[in-house]
Formats: structure tokens, C-alpha cells, sequence
């Protein structure tokens, strides 16, 4: 079977934008990133990529026209992902609090990276910017009928774009420097990374 390269270019082109635009997905990597090991950073990415091929698999498939035809499961799916983004960035800000000297490796590694990879899938499938982007945005560039090898393409790109960027945001905020200044200004960051959170879920919810 042949690959339709206009739709595999003309995803890649929507998507890397979309991925590379900050959202609740690159907070909560770039939390992770700093404030406990890179294993279970890169489960999280892990978990937000797999989420990632789950939508753009039902946008090919027409996850948008559902949504067109249903608008109170669009609905649903909205209120519940901003309540999710809601709860998650209250609980980070509250949870803020400044950490003396060094995070030994026993406490980095208590919430293991299952616990991550989970977090990872959590925070995508509840997040309407991905919902709203994979329904309407991506779902424009996907053709109406799709030859399996062009599915295959556009979902190997989603899983090379999204965790290649979140990869990378990984590798470098998990630098010993950034991770030290991190903890040095840990009560700081986490209140201004659970802002905004918050701030992402009420912007989703009265959109």
C-alpha cells in the first residue's frame, strides 16, 4: 500500500506545533523533569505519548464528527479533563514546601516510575487542549479514508514528535544544575507550576 505523504506532511506540520505550544503536558513534564529521577520523567513522557497515539488514532478513525454529533460527550470530556488539570495544580500548590540540602535517592524514588507512567497517561487524557486539538485540529488534516501504511505513518510521527520534545525537555531540565536550582527554589516552583495548571484547566473550562 502506498503512504499519502501530502497527509503524513501535513500532520507533521500541524502537530509539531501543537506539541511544541506549552500546555498542561509540558508542565508536568518539566515538574517531573526536576523534581525526581529521569527514569520515572521518561515514564511520564512514556504515558503522555501512548495517550497521544490514542487520540490521534481516533481522530483518523473521526473522533471529531463523534464529538460533532454528540456535543454533550465533548462537553463532558471537557469539564471532567479541566476539573482533573483543576484538582491536580491545587494539590501541587498546596503540597509546596521548600526542601533543605539535597533529595536523597530513597526519597526520589518513592513514587516510582509505574506511579509516573500513569501520571503521564492522567495528565493527557484529561487535558482539553490535547481533546480540543486531536477533535478539530488534526483530525482537519487526517483524509477521510486512510490506507493502513498511512496510518501506521502518521501514528509513528506522533510517537517520534511527542516524546523526542518531551525527550529532550527531560534531558536537559533533569541536569544536575537545574535539578539543584530547582530544589533550592522548590516551594516557589511548584506554586507557580500548580498556578499554572489551575490557570490551564479554568481557561479550558470557560472556553
Amino acid at each position: 500500500m502506498m503512504i499519502d505523504m501530502s497527509a503524513v506532511i501535513a500532520v507533521f506540520t500541524l502537530y509539531v506545533v501543537g506539541v511544541v505550544v506549552p500546555g498542561p503536558n509540558f508542565v508536568a513534564v518539566a515538574h517531573k523533569a526536576v523534581s525526581a529521577r529521569r527514569a520515572e520523567a521518561f515514564a511520564l513522557v512514556a504515558g503522555i505519548v501512548l495517550v497521544n497515539l490514542f487520540w490521534a488514532s481516533g481522530a483518523i478513525l473521526g473522533i471529531g464528527l463523534v464529538f460533532a454529533l454528540f456535543p454533550w460527550l465533548a462537553m463532558a470530556v471537557k469539564i471532567a479533563g479541566a476539573g482533573y488539570l483543576i484538582w491536580f495544580g491545587c494539590r501541587l500548590f498546596a503540597k509546596a514546601k521548600p526542601v533543605s540540602g539535597l533529595i536523597s535517592a530513597s526519597t526520589r524514588e518513592k513514587s516510582g516510575s509505574r506511579v509516573a507512567f500513569v501520571q503521564g497517561i492522567a495528565t493527557n487524557i484529561a487535558n482539553p487542549k490535547s481533546v480540543a486539538f486531536y477533535a478539530a485540529v488534526f483530525s482537519s488534516a487526517a483524509p477521510a479514508h486512510v490506507s493502513v501504511a498511512t496510518f501506521v505513518a502518521m501514528l509513528a510521527e506522533v510517537a517520534v514528535i511527542a516524546g523526542s520534545w518531551y525527550g529532550l525537555v527531560v534531558l536537559v531540565l533533569s541536569h544536575a544544575p537545574i535539578a539543584s536550582a530547582y530544589r533550592r527554589s522548590k516551594a516557589h516552583i511548584d506554586r507557580v507550576c500548580g498556578a499554572l495548571i489551575v490557570g490551564l484547566g479554568i481557561r479550558q473550562l470557560l472556553r
